[in-house]
Formats: structure tokens, sequence, C-alpha cells
């Protein structure tokens, strides 16, 4: 069964956004064994320079490229990523699966984004919109999305 792990820069700080997260955890596992990992978000100043951002970047980089599976399929959440419908990312994960793919790894960045070696880990750079979202909002979206996608590649009923 393929692992899914999604790689969180900062904590949910509602309870509304962890009760839905833990929802979808909970129907992934008819499908995958999924995990969501933390990682510290870093502590910036009220009005950060660009060089403070690029060492906030790094620092979290470094942490996120860590927690990478060797051998996963890397997948930056990035608003440069390529957009893609649910069908289409069913395909993407069901390619992975095929092509012998055990482990599937999805990263959210902080409220900065990701660093440069963070998205040049990625095998697919994905973009959810053009539109901004909270960082937190994305983790509940994303689960949903990976949800809808194992579902269609099992054929349920769950995508219309």
């Amino acid at each position: 069964m393929m692992r899914v792990r999604i790689l969180c820069v900062g904590k949910l700080k509602e309870r509304y956004l962890s009760d839905a997260c833990a929802e979808y955890l909970k129907r992934l596992t008819a499908f995958c064994k999924p995990e969501i990992v933390e990682l510290p978000e870093s502590r910036m100043p009220e009005n950060p320079s660009e060089a403070e951002i690029a060492a906030c970047l790094r620092r979290e980089g470094e942490e996120i490229l860590a927690k990478i599976p060797q051998g996963a399929m890397v997948i930056p959440l990035c608003i440069e990523g390529k957009q893609l419908s649910s069908e289409e990312l069913a395909k993407e994960l069901a390619g992975a699966g095929i092509r012998g793919i055990s482990c599937v790894c999805l990263v959210i960045g902080g409220s900065w984004g990701l660093s440069e070696a963070v998205k040049s880990a990625g095998k697919l750079r994905l973009s959810m919109s053009r539109m901004t979202f909270p960082h937190q909002l994305a983790r509940v979206m994303l689960l949903e999305q990976v949800y809808r996608a194992f579902s269609i590649s099992a054929g349920s009923k769950y995508h219309k």
C-alpha cells in the first residue's frame, strides 16, 4: 500500500481545521498509509528583510528535505506549480504506484513559501490555484484532493 506523507511547515491552530484533516486522514486509510509531519515555522521579525526571508526559507528547506523518505516522489506545492484537475492528480498518483513508487511526499511550506532546494527536489510542482489561501487551509484542501484522487482511481461515487 502506498504511503502518502504530507510535510507541513507550521501547526494547525484552529480545531475545525484539525477536525477536517483528521476526517480525511481517516478516509484515506482505505487507500493508502497517510501521515502528516509538522515542522516548526521559523520565527521572523514583523518586517523581515530579504536576507532574513532567504535564511528562513533555507532553514525550513533543510528541515523539509531531511524528512523526505528516500525514493519518494516529491510534490511541492507552490504558486508557480502546475494546476491539475482532480482527475489529472488521480492519474499522477496512480502512475506513481504503477512505476513502483511506494511513497508520495507532498510539501506545504510556511507563510514565506518554499526554498528553491525543496522545489527542485520535486518531480512535479503543484499549484492548487492562482488564488492565495492560508497555508493551514491548504492542508485541508490538499487532503481532500488526495482523497478525491484515490476515490477516482478506485471508481467510487465520491467524485461526481
